[in-house]
């Protein structure tokens, strides 16, 4: 019997505005089995700044391989920028609509980051979009995939 591939640790981290939603998901993702991390903040500070928890989170997803960041911010731009600031890190941004683009940024880009725009997202729906992100493999094993890792390769 084969194994199953082991589960990525997921860090989670937010500004003021992402910062309810971010409890919920970690401890969401915690229940699911996932190894998840709240990188902050853990205290709400309206006037905290997202750079200061995106870009840590963006530095370790880009070195730990297999695993996966959720940010979160008011419409999650300024996060997905800042985490692609990184070498490494590949976020896509998700603030409502079809959950195709969740499962599309992971099968054709290899997203290794979700951007959530708290302000137009609800906790069910940033659910799904987390289960999405998280369980969607990578095409670029497959040889449909090769093409969208050829394109991978030329960042």
């Amino acid at each position: 019997m084969y194994s199953k591939p082991p589960m990525p640790k997921v860090y989670v981290a937010a500004d003021h505005a992402g910062f309810d939603l971010k409890r919920a998901l970690v401890e969401r993702a915690r229940e699911a089995g996932y190894e998840a991390f709240d990188l902050g903040p853990h205290t709400l500070d309206p006037e905290d700044d997202y750079p200061d928890y995106i870009l840590p989170l963006a530095r370790r997803v880009a070195t730990e391989q297999g695993s996966r960041g959720i940010v979160l911010g008011g419409s999650g731009q300024g996060e997905a920028m800042a985490a692609n600031r990184i070498p490494g890190a590949r976020a896509a941004l998700f603030y409502g609509g079809p959950l195709d683009v969740v499962r599309l940024a992971r099968e054709h880009n290899n997203a290794n980051i979700l951007s959530i725009g708290a302000r137009f997202v609800g906790a069910a729906e940033a659910d799904e979009a987390v289960c999405i992100f998280l369980t969607t493999p990578f095409s670029g094993e497959s040889a449909e995939g090769a093409r969208h890792a050829r394109r991978l390769a030329k960042f």
